[in-house]
C-alpha cells in the first residue's frame, strides 16, 4: 500500500513568486495585489504631478485597497495578529482618503487621527508577538533622538493648534516602530521592522508638504515609500505564520 504524506500548508511560500499551472505561470492573489498597488501608485504620482484631484480620487483608494488585499491574501484573517494588521490597514486607508481634499484643515486633522489609530493598531499587533527587550530599548532610544531632531526642524512651522497633536503622533509612531524592531529582534523577519521604519520616514514627507515646503518632490519619494511600507506590513502575517509565529 502506498503511503501518502500530508504536506503542511506554507502560507508565504508563493509570496513574491509566481505559481505554476498547467497553462503556465500566474500571479497569486498576494502578488496580484502588489502589482495593482504599484500601478496605482504610479497613476497617483502622475495625478499629483498634474494636480488632478479626480486622478487622486481614482488612484489613491485603489492603491490602499490593494495593500488590504495583500494582507487578506497573506492569511491575515486567520490570526489575532492578522486581524489587528487588517484593522491598522483599514484605518490607514481611511487616512489616505481623508488626506486627498486640499485646503480642508478639519478633514486633514481627521486623517491624521485615522493614521494615529492605525499606528496604535499596528502596535497592538506587535504586542501579540514575542519581543526582544534589548532591541525595544535600543530602538526606543534611536527613535526618540531621531524624532526629537525632526521636531526641532518641524516645530517652528506648525500652527499652534497642531503642536500637541503632532507630539502625540510622534510618541505613538515611535512606540509602534520600536515594537516592530523588538519583534524582529525576537526572531521575526527583518521586513517587519523595515516596514515600520519606512512608514515612519514616509510621514516626514507628509509633514514637510503640509507644514514646511509644499511641493511634488515630497510625494515623489514619500508616496512610494509609504506604500512599500504598507505592503511589507500587509504581508507580515504570512511571514510570521511560516516561522511558526503570528498567532
Amino acid at each position: 500500500m502506498l503511503a501518502v504524506r500530508a504536506r503542511r500548508p506554507q502560507p508565504c511560500a508563493t509570496i513574491g513568486r509566481p505559481e505554476n499551472t498547467r497553462d503556465g505561470p500566474s500571479l497569486n492573489p498576494a502578488n496580484l495585489s502588489i502589482v495593482v498597488c504599484a500601478l496605482a501608485v504610479v497613476g497617483l504620482l502622475v495625478a499629483e504631478r498634474f494636480g488632478s484631484q479626480a486622478g487622486k480620487w481614482l488612484t489613491k483608494p485603489v492603491a490602499s485597497l490593494a495593500f488590504i488585499g495583500a494582507a487578506i491574501a497573506s492569511g491575515a484573517a486567520g490570526s489575532d495578529y492578522g486581524h489587528l494588521i487588517l484593522l491598522a490597514l483599514v484605518l490607514c486607508l481611511l487616512g489616505d482618503v481623508l488626506l486627498i481634499p486640499e485646503n480642508r484643515p478639519g478633514i486633514f486633522r481627521l486623517g491624521v487621527f485615522a493614521f494615529l489609530c492605525g499606528h496604535l493598531a499596528f502596535a497592538a499587533a506587535f504586542l501579540t508577538q514575542p519581543l526582544h527587550w534589548g532591541w525595544l530599548a535600543a530602538a526606543g532610544v534611536v527613535l526618540a533622538l531621531a524624532l526629537w531632531r525632526v521636531w526641532r526642524w518641524l516645530g517652528p512651522s506648525l500652527p499652534a493648534d497642531m503642536r500637541m497633536p503632532v507630539q502625540a503622533y510622534f510618541a505613538v509612531i515611535a512606540t509602534m516602530t520600536a515594537l516592530a524592531c523588538a519583534v524582529t529582534g525576537a526572531g521575526a523577519t527583518p521586513l517587519v521592522a523595515l516596514g515600520a521604519i519606512a512608514f515612519t520616514v514616509s510621514d516626514v514627507s507628509v509633514a514637510r508638504d503640509r507644514f514646511v515646503q509644499p511641493g511634488f518632490v515630497n510625494r515623489v519619494w514619500g508616496l512610494p515609500l509609504y506604500y512599500f511600507a504598507q505592503v511589507l506590513l500587509a504581508l507580515s502575517p504570512a511571514w510570521l505564520a511560516a516561522a511558526g509565529q503570528g498567532g
